[in-house]
């Protein structure tokens, strides 16, 4: 069972991960994703630029351990997953770096639809 809930905490954080770089896209549609996604945009560029571990991290470490494994070995979904969120050679230029563009992405499509809805109001 252990094992169940870490795959299910690190496919979350794939989601997650995901949601932060492209949610904004789905303001386009929907726009009370907005009121979601900003802050977990906040929160993605934050963790990225602090240097800290995401909680979704340690939880997932928890359940692996309670599962008799070490983090990240074992299962179909751990293998293909962690390594996208987890890649090798991380370093923090390149969380800095991921860190601006999703301030960029995210930013650049909110811009465009506050600038459509201002052209909109009489």
């Amino acid at each position: 069972m252990f094992l169940a809930l870490a795959d299910a905490v690190l496919a979350f954080h794939l989601a997650f991960i995901l949601f932060v770089c492209l949610g904004a896209w789905l303001a386009l549609k929907w726009r009370w994703v907005l009121w979601l996604q900003l802050p977990a945009a906040a929160w993605g560029v934050f963790v990225e630029a602090s240097g800290w571990i995401c909680p979704l991290t340690s939880i997932e470490n928890y359940f692996r351990e309670r599962a008799g494994e070490s983090a990240y070995q074992g299962d179909c979904i751990g293998h293909y997953l962690t390594a996208t969120i987890y890649p090798d050679g991380l370093t923090r230029n390149i969380q800095y770096a991921l860190g601006a563009i999703v301030l960029i992405v995210n930013g650049s499509i909110y811009l465009w639809l506050l600038r459509n809805q201002l052209k909109r109001r009489p």
